[in-house]
């Protein structure tokens, strides 16, 4: 159950509805293949849009409640705690939380929450109440990879599983947490790369937007691009490269600030779309013709994906944030005593200029 490739979505290509999707693909005695048949259900909207990559049949480490320490519980009569790493002004955050909260109320769950809007500590401090406050069950969307120690060894002495989502926290997996449940990043920025190559010709000066230290997923994501360009166009120079902290502002005065310093640039890698929409704000200020410098970033929020439609942005590597009913199945299939994947990867579309218009709904 480890990362694999993630597959690039066309029109038409349609999605499995999630409550039969993971009654498949969490348990290992009956997972099924990305190639599976059942592909073919009917799409559907909303959270029930998030589909597994990997685990594939039989492959990857496992966890089990017995190996973890913790007891089988009734997930129906459990408090979950969900604890939110950034301000819902963010879109993937919006949708995230949304998500969570609905799965909950679908499945009659008691949920707890907080949100830690961008503070580590406070963050830290978030889960240790949610823990007080009586939760079983732990959903964390880790604002950082490292400092989770003072969580882990509460979680630990009251046998409380945790699930992260989005972020891997940097500890071990069926000892720390249960599992980790998100998109292989390094092949985010190796599927920006192949658009950025396409947008440019393989020539040129380029800058990077990166997102905020301390997470695994702006590691992984300029990992998979820069390896990407460095293997595939070497005659693509990154010449810029600085935090945008995944927020748009941020983004914008970087961009400001790179087009001052490097008017010649000819396309701008943002690691997600809040980011490459402030790329855009800073380009139009500065009198630029939509196109005239390449946009690539990561998410697939509706913005972004307008922006594509509106020829600002080249191409959007989706990351897809509706967690609610993996991970709330993850849990279920835990707690009543089955294998669950350590790793748990999903699928992500792609939307470019020839997809863009039509599946503008499917974005969040």
């Amino acid at each position: 159950m480890k990362h694999t490739a993630l597959l690039r979505r066309t029109s038409a290509r349609t999605l499995l509805a999630t409550g039969l999707l993971t009654s498949l693909v969490l348990t290992t005695g009956c997972t099924k293949s990305e190639d599976s048949d059942s592909d073919k259900a009917a799409p559907q909207q909303g959270d029930s849009g998030q589909q597994v990559a990997s685990p594939s049949a039989g492959s990857g480490p496992a966890c089990t409640i017995d190996a973890y320490g913790g007891e089988k519980l009734d997930l129906k009569s459990a408090t979950v705690g969900f604890s939110q790493s950034e301000k819902e002004a963010n879109p993937f955050r919006i949708a995230e939380t949304a998500s969570i909260e609905a799965e909950a109320k679908k499945r009659g769950v008691k949920l707890l929450t907080a949100n830690a809007q961008s503070q580590f500590s406070k963050q830290i401090s978030d889960v240790q109440d949610l823990i007080a406050k009586g939760a079983d069950l732990l959903v964390i969307a880790p604002l950082n990879s490292d400092g989770w120690e003072p969580v882990l060894r509460t979680a630990a002495a009251k046998h409380i599983p945790i699930v992260t989502v989005d972020r891997k926290i940097n500890a071990t997996a069926c000892k720390d947490y249960v599992s980790f449940i998100g998109s292989d990043f390094v092949e985010q920025g190796k599927r920006a790369a192949d658009e950025m190559i396409e947008a440019t010709g393989g020539k040129g000066d380029i800058a990077i937007l990166l997102g905020s230290a301390g997470n695994n997923v702006t590691t992984e994501r300029t990992k998979g691009f820069v390896d990407q360009i460095k293997a595939k166009a070497p005659g693509l120079k990154v010449v810029f490269q600085q935090t945008g902290e995944f927020a748009r502002e941020k983004g914008q005065s970087v961009t400001e600030n790179l087009i001052q310093s490097k008017p010649g640039i000819k396309g701008i890698y943002a690691e997600n779309d809040e980011m490459g929409l402030g790329a855009v704000n800073a380009l139009k200020g500065a009198g630029k013709k939509a196109g005239a410098v390449k946009i690539v970033t990561i998410d697939g929020t509706r913005n972004a994906v307008q922006g594509i439609v509106d020829g600002w942005i080249h191409g959007v590597i989706e990351s897809n944030p509706r967690f609610g009913p993996l991970a709330f199945q993850t849990l279920d299939t835990f707690t009543k005593g089955s294998e669950v994947a350590q790793d748990i990867v999903i699928k992500d579309s792609a939307y470019t200029e020839a997809n863009a218009q039509s599946d503008l709904d499917k974005a969040y």
